[in-house]
């Protein structure tokens, strides 16, 4: 199954080895409608909300993983917790190409408090603070 990176999780950022460390990397895509993207929290998290429509389209990568794989991403996303979820989107290759669905990470606005940033295209920031420094 193909999985929508866009935030931490992304490579060279800081869950990304706890997550995807091996996955087969797939390339560089965005979303095929806006989504809001905001950096949120006291920790600094990047959050994608479930309103197709709404924001920037979102640019991320995309990986192949397994059902295993799956599991682990939820942990590190908080899957099942109030607020936080994953569903499927529609993401296409930045240089073109045909659409492909991907599951997302999305949250609530319960965890937009504080909000940090406008809508984001492309998550970039480096003050995420990961769940053991907190």
């Amino acid at each position: 199954m193909d999985v929508f990176i866009y935030g931490t999780l992304k490579r060279g950022f800081a869950l990304h080895d706890k997550g995807l460390s091996g996955a087969r990397y797939i390339g560089d895509v965005q979303t095929l409608k806006p989504y809001p993207l905001y950096i949120a929290a006291d920790f600094f998290g990047p959050m994608m909300l479930d309103r197709p429509g709404q924001g920037l389209r979102v640019r991320g990568e995309l990986f192949e993983i397994d059902d295993e794989r799956l599991g682990v991403l939820d942990a590190l996303e908080n899957v099942g917790t109030e607020g936080s979820f994953r569903s499927a989107l529609d993401v296409t290759p930045v240089d073109g190409g045909m659409v492909v669905s991907a599951i997302g990470f999305f949250k609530g606005d319960n965890w937009l408090n504080p909000i940090h940033s406008g809508y984001l295209a492309d998550y970039q920031d480096r003050r995420f603070v990961p769940p053991w420094e907190r």
